[in-house]
């Protein structure tokens, strides 16, 4: 996958947003909570607690620096994965942190 892949499937979710924090991070976030970064050290991404497992004890990828106790995982090569695959991830990390928004904040950005 690109960067230019991943900022399109991550900004085609339902009320995405990005800003570019820490330097040139990309930092996406839905009703203003993040759920997916990329930046030059790889891409990070909330995952659901069995992907977090699966895929911290398969190698695929590592708990998040700073995020790992709100399951977050990290890969290091953005070019290496499957563009399909990390749209799912995207995908499954958005709807993670939008079902935690309120109901009002969910209406207001249309979800």
């Amino acid at each position: 996958m690109t960067p230019e892949q991943f900022d399109r499937a991550a900004l085609a979710l339902p009320g995405a947003t990005m800003t570019v924090q820490w330097g040139a991070d990309h930092v996406y976030k839905v009703g203003g909570k993040m759920f997916a970064v990329l930046g030059e050290g790889g891409f990070s991404f909330k995952a659901s607690d069995v992907a977090f497992e699966v895929l911290s004890e398969t190698g695929r990828a590592i708990p998040a620096p700073y995020l790992a106790r709100a399951k977050w995982v990290k890969f290091a090569d953005l070019a290496a994965e499957d563009a399909d695959e990390v749209a799912d991830w995207l995908k499954t990390a958005h709807a993670l942190i939008a079902a935690k928004l309120t109901r009002k904040a969910r209406a207001e950005i249309g979800l």
